[in-house]
């Protein structure tokens, strides 16, 4: 009898189910073993996972980007690997866009194969990374809000660092003159603080001592086409109202703390919008994590 049912072909009537529900199957070789049928995937959760991956393929191809940006920053201002560097490596602002390039191109490489190679080691390392840049958003807007004047004197200490560093290193010079410009301010309290920077200092030997940059200039076109990079020579050595026909006199200190006071509103949006993006990605794969 036993190996007349061995012989026998599976039928519906082998199966049954076990304690959780799930289906079970009779090996048709040994009656004695029974297998657990694969669970059946649903029409949503391919859906799910296919959005998911194409979710991490987005920002895959983002962080890409953002990593290619600080690597070609990098290599612009250092050209050469032997060659004489003109901003160390650690203080230039180009290699935060190389670290947020990486770490966005990790976690969503992970959530990729993740997603698309059902393995579960990969989609908990991405639900982990997740959880650990929400983490640090909360904690970061919590440390602005409880310490706002910490923040503000920080602010400052930067712009001053600017201001001294406005010819050595040309990312900060593109910032300052960004904010000089658009905020139509100049210095940190006033023009006067250009008297800081050794280049234009009015004891400097160059062409550009006891001036202020071309951004400071109230019309730096001088109602032309093209930038007149002289129209701050030799400001710092004429009178307040001389100046003020020529230059901005307030500093972009104020300027910049009214900007941002301003921009409470879009910054915490921005923010919000940040955090229920990383909420939809993390949502997606633990979808995909339970199918698995």
């Amino acid at each position: 009898q036993a190996s007349r049912l061995v012989e026998l072909p599976y039928s519906s009537f082998d199966d049954d189910d076990d304690d959780d529900g799930h289906s079970l199957r009779r090996d048709t070789a040994d009656p004695g073993v029974w297998y657990r049928n694969p669970p059946k995937v649903s029409p949503f959760s391919h859906c799910v996972r296919y959005l998911a991956f194409l979710w991490n393929l987005l920002f895959l191809l983002l962080g890409l980007l953002i990593l290619a940006v600080g690597v070609w920053g990098l290599l612009a201002k250092n050209p050469l690997p032997g060659g004489e560097r003109g901003v160390p490596l650690g203080s230039d602002p180009m290699l935060l866009f190389v670290l947020a390039g990486l770490a966005a191109t990790a976690v969503s490489l992970a959530g990729c194969l993740g997603t698309f190679c059902a393995s579960p080691c990969l989609l908990r390392f991405f639900l982990g990374a997740v959880l650990a840049f929400v983490g640090l958003e909360v904690l970061g807007g919590l440390l602005l809000l409880l310490a706002r004047r910490r923040l503000r004197n920080a602010l400052r200490d930067l712009l001053l660092l600017c201001l001294l560093r406005y010819q050595e290193d040309p990312d900060l010079q593109f910032l300052v003159d960004e904010v000089q410009r658009s905020l139509q301010c100049c210095g940190l309290e006033s023009y006067r603080d250009w008297e800081s920077n050794p280049y234009f200092n009015c004891s400097a030997p160059g062409a550009q001592a006891c001036g202020v940059p071309a951004s400071c200039c109230q019309d730096p076109l001088e109602n032309g086409s093209v930038p007149n990079a002289q129209c701050g020579f030799g400001v710092l050595g004429l009178g307040v109202p001389a100046a003020a026909a020529v230059a901005h006199l307030g500093g972009c200190g104020a300027a910049l703390g009214a900007w941002l006071r301003g921009q409470v509103g879009a910054i915490t949006a921005g923010a919000t919008v940040l955090v229920l993006v990383e909420a939809v990605g993390a949502l997606m794969a633990l979808r995909v994590l339970r199918d698995v």
